[in-house]
C-alpha cells in the first residue's frame, strides 16, 4: 500500500497542496499585462484585466511602485518602470553581452534591426535588439516583445533545432510549422507579412548550451541583399556568439 493509500485508509489527514501567493501571482500578471500593452494603462484597465476590484489593483501597484517596477504619468496611467529594466539586464546577462556587438555589426552591415529571439513559455521573446546607425528606414524590435511561437522566421529557426521531447513539452503540436524542417537544407528561416503586417524576417537558430532555444534574426521592410546572403551572414554571426560562450 502506497503512503497515500496508507493515510486515507488509516483516516489520517493527507497533507494540503503547497499554497502559492495570490498577491504575488497577481502583482506579477500586472507586469505581464503592462509589458503586452502597447500604451500606458489606467488603474480601472489593470482591474479589470486583473478580474479583481479597483482597491486590490490600487495596493498592488503602490507595491510595485515602492519597488521601481511600475510609474504612474501625471494623469494616473501606469507603465512599466525603469528598475524593471535593470532587472532584466541581469537576464541572460553572458549571451546578451556575447550577442551585442555581433548584432551591432549586423544590423549597420545589413541595414535592418538585428535581434535575439529567445522561447519562454512557450512564446517567442526578444532578449536583445540593435537598430543600424544609418538607414532610411528601421523598425524597432523592442526587448521584451512577445509573440506567438507558430509566427515569424524566428519562431520557424527555433522550432527547427527543438528536440523531439522539447516540442513535447510545449503541449501544443498543431502549431508546429512545415518550414521548420527545411531550415537545415535551405540555412535559415524566412517570413513576410506575420507577425507585423508589411515586415519580412530571416532567422538561423542560435543554439547555446545552458541557454533556452533561440534564434538570431533581422526584421526589415526592404532589403537589396538576397534572403540567402542575409541568412548566411546570421549563420556566421551566430557561429561567432557561441564561440564566445564556449
Amino acid at each position: 500500500m502506497s503512503i497515500p493509500e496508507f493515510a486515507e485508509a488509516s483516516g489520517r489527514p493527507q497533507p494540503a497542496p503547497a499554497a502559492h501567493s495570490q498577491t504575488l501571482s497577481r502583482g506579477i500578471r500586472v507586469l505581464e499585462i503592462l509589458a503586452e500593452a502597447d500604451e500606458p494603462m489606467s488603474i480601472i484597465e489593470l482591474a479589470a484585466a486583473l478580474d479583481v476590484h479597483r482597491s486590490i489593483a490600487y495596493r498592488i501597484l503602490r507595491t510595485l511602485e515602492d519597488h521601481g517596477l511600475v510609474v504612474r504619468d501625471p494623469a494616473g496611467l501606469v507603465r512599466l518602470g525603469a528598475r524593471l529594466a535593470a532587472l532584466a539586464r541581469g537576464v541572460s546577462r553572458d549571451l546578451q553581452a556575447a550577442a551585442r556587438p555581433v548584432l551591432t555589426r549586423i544590423a549597420n552591415e545589413l541595414g535592418m534591426t538585428a535581434f535575439v529571439a529567445v522561447l519562454d513559455q512557450g512564446e517567442i521573446f526578444t532578449l536583445v535588439s540593435i537598430e543600424p546607425r544609418q538607414a532610411h528606414a528601421t523598425v524597432a524590435q523592442q526587448p521584451g516583445t512577445r509573440h506567438p511561437l507558430h509566427m515569424g522566421a524566428p519562431g520557424i529557426a527555433i522550432q527547427s533545432g527543438l528536440s523531439a521531447t522539447q516540442w513535447a513539452a510545449l503541449g501544443h503540436p498543431e502549431t508546429r510549422r512545415s518550414e521548420a524542417g527545411e531550415v537545415a537544407a535551405l540555412g535559415y528561416a524566412s517570413s513576410h507579412n506575420e507577425v507585423i503586417p508589411g515586415l519580412s524576417s530571416i532567422a538561423v537558430p542560435l543554439l547555446v548550451p545552458g541557454e533556452s532555444p533561440a534564434s538570431l534574426a533581422v526584421v526589415y521592410i526592404s532589403s537589396l541583399h538576397s534572403p540567402t546572403d542575409i541568412g548566411a551572414a546570421l549563420t556566421a554571426a551566430a557561429r561567432t556568439i557561441v564561440a564566445a560562450l564556449s
